[in-house]
C-alpha cells in the first residue's frame, strides 16, 4: 500500500478534477457531527460489476451467478488482512445496490416495468482512492498494486490542476416536476395499507411516491448534486456516475449498515419525522412533539425489532444490542428519531453475508418485511430502482459502510427521478403521511426547480 499525504482541501472541489469520468464516485460527509468524519473520491475502477433484472455482468460480460455472489467473489479474490491505514476505507468496492435486488434474496413479485430502464446494481472496484479526514483536516491518496506510486502521482497531478474552491452553485437553470400519483390517489393507497394493518397482514409498510422531471437545459448532473448539497447537507451524501448517462445524487441522513475491520456491526434506522421551522421556539416545539409522539415511537420500535432480527442472522449469539433508542437527530430540513442497533459478526462471515441478511433495510420496507414488500409492490406503480437500496463502500479488508439510498435523485439521460415516503402504521392519518413525504422530498424538488430556499427560509430573511 502506497500512501501519499495531500494538503487538506474541500472534497467537492477536488472531485471536479474527475467529475466527467464514467465511474467517478464522491462519498461526501457533507454535514457535521460524529457520523460525518470521512469523505472519499474513487475513480478509474479496474472492474465493474452490474446487474439488471435479468443478468449479472462483470465488465459488461454476463456471468452465471447472482449479483451478491459476483460481489462476494471479487472481494474474496482481492481480500487483504487488516492493515494500518489512516482512514476506514483504503480501497475496494464503491457503488449502489437497488431496492429490487431484494427479489434475488426472497421470493417476491417480479419488478414492474418502467419507462426509465435503470440497472439494479453498479459496483466499481478501485485500487486507488483519495481520502479526507474532516476532523484532523488531513487528506491522502491511497493506492496499492505494482504501479501504486505511479497511479497516485497521476491523481495528484490532476488534483493540482483544479481550484481549491468552486464557485457557488448556479441556480439559474430551472425544471418542473410531475407527481406520478395525485394527492387523492396517494392518500387512498396509504388508506389501503392501514386496512391491511387492521386485517392483521402487517404491522407497518413504507409507502413512497415518485416525482419525474425533464432535465433543465444547461443543468449538469454534478451541479444538481451541488445544489442539493447546499440546501440539504447530510452525513451520508454522495454523487456517483454509473456509466456514461446515469448518475446518482444523494443527501441521505441514514446509515444502513457499518461493519468495521474487527466485525462490529452498526445500523442506524430512522423512523419519525417533523419539519424544521425558522423560528427557534417553534422549531423546539416541533422537536419535542416528535420526541413525545407515541405513534412515531411505535413506528421506530417496529423497525428496531426487525433490524435486531436481521442482524441476529449473522451475529454472535447474544451480541445484538440497542444502545440508542428513538433519540432526536436534527438535519437541515427535518427532525428525525434515530435508533442504533449493534452486533458482532460471527467468525467466517463477511460484508456480503451481512447484506444478504439485511437487504433491503427494514426502515424502507416495513414489518414483517416480506409481506410489507409484497404490499409495496401492489400499491406503488413503479419500481424504486436506486431509491431505498443502499450505497457506499466495502473495503478489501472486509469493512463496510453503506447508507440508505433515501433523499436521493436519479438522473438518466434527460430524465430525473425523486421519491419519498414514510412508514404507515395502524394509527397513521393518510393526509398527515402525505404531508410528511412532501417535507422529505422538498429539498430534492427544489434542487431541480431552482428554488434555492423554501418558504421557511424566505420568512427568516424577511
Amino acid at each position: 500500500m502506497f500512501i501519499r499525504p495531500l494538503p487538506y482541501r474541500d472534497p467537492v472541489a477536488a472531485f471536479a478534477a474527475f467529475v466527467d469520468a464514467p465511474f467517478a464516485a464522491l462519498l461526501d460527509s457533507a454535514a457535521t457531527g460524529p457520523q460525518a468524519r470521512f469523505s472519499y473520491i474513487a475513480v478509474n475502477p479496474y472492474r465493474v460489476i452490474g446487474a439488471t433484472k435479468n443478468d449479472t455482468t462483470v465488465d459488461g460480460r454476463a456471468v452465471d451467478c447472482d449479483p451478491f455472489a459476483a460481489l462476494e467473489r471479487e472481494l474474496q479474490q482481492y481480500a487483504i488482512e487488516k492493515e494500518d491505514a489512516p482512514v476506514p476505507f483504503a480501497g475496494g468496492a464503491v457503488g449502489f445496490l437497488g431496492y429490487e435486488l431484494g427479489g434475488r434474496l426472497e421470493r417476491l413479485p417480479a419488478p414492474r416495468a418502467d419507462v426509465i430502464d435503470l440497472p439494479q446494481m453498479t459496483i466499481g472496484f478501485y485500487d486507488t482512492v483519495i481520502a479526507f479526514d474532516h476532523v484532523e483536516q488531513a487528506a491522502w491518496i491511497i493506492s496499492r498494486g505494482a504501479d501504486a506510486k505511479a497511479r497516485a502521482e497521476i491523481l495528484g497531478q490532476r488534483l493540482a490542476q483544479v481550484p481549491a474552491q468552486l464557485p457557488v452553485p448556479d441556480w439559474t437553470n430551472r425544471g418542473e416536476w410531475r407527481a406520478e400519483l395525485s394527492r387523492d390517489d396517494a392518500e387512498a393507497r396509504i388508506a389501503k395499507i392501514i386496512d391491511y394493518i387492521h386485517a392483521g397482514d402487517i404491522f407497518q409498510a413504507n409507502f413512497t411516491q415518485r416525482f419525474h422531471a425533464h432535465r433543465p437545459q444547461g443543468l449538469d448532473d454534478f451541479m444538481l448534486y451541488r445544489r442539493l448539497r447546499e440546501i440539504n447537507p447530510a452525513p451520508f451524501a454522495s454523487f456517483m456516475r454509473c456509466g456514461e448517462s446515469f448518475s446518482i445524487a444523494s443527501a441521505s441522513p441514514e446509515r444502513f449498515l457499518r461493519l468495521d475491520r474487527d466485525g462490529a456491526i452498526e445500523a442506524r434506522p430512522i423512523k419519525g419525522t417533523r419539519r424544521r421551522d425558522f423560528d427557534p421556539t417553534r422549531d423546539a416545539l416541533l422537536a419535542r412533539a416528535l420526541q413525545e409522539s407515541a405513534k412515531d415511537h411505535a413506528e421506530n420500535l417496529m423497525i428496531v425489532d426487525l433490524m435486531r432480527n436481521d442482524l441476529s442472522r449473522v451475529s454472535e449469539l447474544g451480541s445484538v444490542r440497542v444502545p440508542q433508542l428513538c433519540e432526536l437527530e436534527s438535519f437541515a430540513s427535518v427532525h428525525h428519531l434515530t435508533s442504533v442497533v449493534t452486533g458482532q459478526m460471527r467468525k467466517g462471515l463477511g460484508p456480503v453475508d451481512l447484506l444478504r441478511a439485511s437487504f433491503p433495510g427494514g426502515s424502507v420496507t416495513g414489518a414483517p418485511k416480506i409481506r410489507a414488500m409484497e404490499i409495496i409492490h401492489e400499491l406503488e406503480p413503479a419500481p424504486r430502482g436506486v431509491y431505498c437500496g443502499c450505497m457506499g463502500w466495502i473495503g478489501f479488508d472486509g469493512a463496510m459502510d453503506m447508507s440508505m439510498a433515501i433523499r436521493t435523485v436519479t438522473i438518466k439521460d434527460d430524465q430525473i427521478l425523486a421519491q419519498a415516503g414514510g412508514g404507515i402504521v395502524a394509527d397513521s392519518n393518510p393526509a398527515a403521511e402525505y404531508e410528511e413525504s412532501m417535507i422529505k422530498v422538498a429539498p430534492l424538488l427544489r434542487a431541480v426547480s431552482g428554488e434555492k430556499y423554501d418558504r421557511m427560509a424566505e420568512r427568516r430573511s424577511a
